[in-house]
């Protein structure tokens, strides 16, 4: 990358930067380019050279913004904690996206709706899914998830936990749901039975590990 490439790189990630902070306080309708431009330091022209449109501009802001959580999620599943917690850890991380998303969608002028939703569908098949495949395959490697259990099940049983999570993802009970997602964590893996001792007949569930 050549200085002329680094210093496009670092405007635009200023510009991503403040349009995620402005359309997630104010909202698509409520923010102008120009507002945009003048919090990032650039010019209008800057960014209607490098978007286009202020649509374009609040697209490419929510997959630069996908993305960067993507590459949390990456950073946990490849860290040291055990499968149990990673799971924790990034359910919780998509319960509260799910959540915001869900907040910023009516905002978006019904015209660009669908085009957004179109983006969002092919990001998923096209980098949600290889994450959550490299999931499934060290979740299967470490011996939390059935060796015979497909990639769509288990994303189907994830995303089942994940939505009643963020569904209840609010300021008032954040702490509260925090504190619950052992029990959460233990319902994932081991189902109403909890986790049997080798040896029992199935009336005594070890202590969470989570």
């Amino acid at each position: 990358m050549d200085g002329y490439e680094r210093r496009k790189q670092k405007k635009m990630e200023q510009i991503y930067g403040v349009s995620f902070e402005l359309f997630s306080k104010h909202g698509f309708q409520k923010v102008s380019v120009n507002e945009i431009a003048h919090k990032a330091k650039v010019s209008p022209a800057t960014i209607y050279n490098y978007f286009g449109t202020k649509e374009r501009l609040y697209a490419d802001t929510l997959m630069n913004w996908m993305d960067k959580q993507l590459a949390l999620y990456e950073n946990i599943l490849d860290s040291g904690l055990s499968f149990p917690v990673k799971t924790k850890e990034i359910m919780l991380l998509e319960a509260k996206n799910l959540n915001m998303l869900a907040d910023e969608f009516p905002k978006v002028p019904s015209s660009e709706l669908s085009g957004l939703m179109q983006m969002m569908e092919n990001y998923s098949e096209q980098k949600v899914v290889r994450f959550f495949g490299k999931f499934v395959a060290l979740g299967k490697q470490e011996g939390y998830i059935h060796k015979g259990q497909t990639e769509e099940m288990t994303m189907r049983y994830f995303t089942m936990f994940k939505n009643e999570l963020g569904r209840h993802w609010e300021a008032s009970n954040q702490e509260r749901i925090t504190r619950s997602i052992e029990q959460l964590m233990e319902l994932f893996f081991y189902g109403l039975v909890g986790q049997v001792q080798q040896g029992d007949q199935g009336e005594s569930p070890n202590e969470s590990a989570f």
